[in-house]
């Protein structure tokens, strides 16, 4: 059973955590924690952040207030809290610009993703100096062929003009060898850049601590 905030030791509840470990040694719902304070009379803080966190993820900076008053101990001071900071981020510290030589260069940037219970799939868009442009969330669950379709994978990059494209995915479990839907998956998202244009980087699956890409186990070039 899930501690409740009240019942964690004082150095592990968020805001005192932030203090003294800084914000990097937060997880996503810790940080959310902060940000909304406290919970209600049925649910903690760091529950109802819990709750919040798939329907951030989904829809990104396409988040609206609509979304998040849905929940209970969620009113428009709190959603508005979330929405701003939100664009306070997108505004200073996005990941637009920076650029990718190796695999390890995206992992920064997605390793958050690596604590959900289900599995994430990812999408970063390319432009032609190698610079990623956005990582949205294309799927949440199993990486399969129904789920991860390269219609869905594809419909942003093309909107945003990209040359390229890097996908990726976290394994709940903690190991990085690709099963055979994430070959497959490969495959037919390889052959559908090839048909339109848009050049398939990599596909990196990712836990807590590392990852495995398949350029590097020259695993895109066995597909092609």
């Amino acid at each position: 059973m899930k501690k409740r905030l009240q019942q964690l030791p004082l150095e592990e509840r968020p805001r005192e955590k932030l203090l003294k470990k800084g914000a990097k040694s937060l997880l996503d719902k810790e940080l959310l924690a902060v940000l909304l304070g406290k919970g209600t009379p049925k649910q903690d803080v760091l529950a109802l952040a819990e709750k919040l966190i798939p329907v951030i993820d989904k829809k990104g900076f396409l988040l609206k207030t609509e979304d998040l008053i849905e929940f209970e101990g969620i009113g428009n001071a709190k959603a508005t809290l979330i929405l701003a900071a939100l664009e306070f981020t997108r505004r200073r510290v996005k990941p637009e610009g920076f650029k990718i030589n190796t695999p390890k260069d995206i992992f920064p940037h997605i390793k958050h993703y690596a604590d959900r219970k289900q599995e994430y799939f990812l999408c970063a868009s390319i432009n032609g100096a190698n610079e990623v442009m956005n990582i949205r969330v294309v799927s949440i669950g199993l990486v399969n062929t129904t789920q991860v379709h390269p219609r869905e994978v594809f419909a942003d990059p093309i909107t945003d003009r990209a040359s390229a494209i890097i996908v990726a995915h976290n394994h709940p479990s903690g190991d990085l060898a690709p099963s055979k839907n994430d070959i497959s998956v490969t495959q037919r998202l390889i052959n559908a850049g090839n048909i339109l244009g848009i050049r398939f980087l990599d596909h990196v699956i990712f836990n807590k601590k590392t990852y495995l890409s398949f350029k590097e186990q020259n695993l895109i070039e066995e597909l092609k």
